[in-house]
């Protein structure tokens, strides 16, 4: 066990895996007052995102049963995927969502006989199929997806419009980073 004593700033190491000893930072108090410490402020960052997809994931499986009493929580997102960007070909799903053949094919046959996603031939190929979200799916998707933003309009009444939008525009930000990791990932 190396403690943070040895040198100054080295983080400790215990057991063989490295552990941040930075100092907490409360998400409370403004990083933007003062020159944040460079390191803290990631620190911070990486704890409210973890934060935030742990919630997520929660709260796209209980979304998931509000849509349909059947519907598989990892089959939300696909779901959304495709009424967003749809119709798309499977593989195409299979790409944007980072999954394996066999898990796109088994969520994609689950929201078909929940009448949730409607299967064509692609126009341009035969022998491939295209997904979309069937009219049912749209609606009941549509009117979740309301309520949500219901939600976060109540939740967030206290905070100035320009906030939103800067965390909307930041959060857009961040997303479009993920989108060119992933690619640059596929293309490896």
């Amino acid at each position: 066990m190396t403690g943070p004593g040895n040198a100054a700033g080295a983080p400790l190491v215990m057991n063989g895996v490295t552990v941040d000893s930075a100092p907490r930072v409360s998400v409370e108090r403004p990083l933007v007052d003062s020159t944040p410490d460079c390191h803290a402020a990631f620190v911070v960052l990486e704890r409210e995102i973890a934060l935030l997809l742990r919630r997520s994931r929660a709260i796209q499986g209980r979304l998931a049963g509000q849509l349909h009493a059947d519907l598989d929580g990892a089959a939300y997102g696909l779901l959304v995927l495709l009424d967003d960007a749809g119709p798309l070909r499977a593989s195409d799903v299979v790409a944007r969502l980072g999954l394996d053949k066999s898990t796109v094919s088994r969520q994609v046959a689950s929201l078909v006989a929940l009448g949730l996603v409607d299967r064509a031939a692609d126009p341009d190929d035969g022998r491939a199929q295209v997904l979309s979200t069937s009219p049912e799916g749209h609606r009941r998707l549509s009117q979740l997806r309301d309520a949500r933003r219901e939600r976060w309009e109540a939740d967030l009444a206290g905070w100035e419009t320009t906030d939103v939008a800067t965390l909307a525009q930041l959060l857009g930000r961040l997303n479009r980073l993920g989108e060119e990791r992933e690619a640059e990932a596929t293309r490896s």
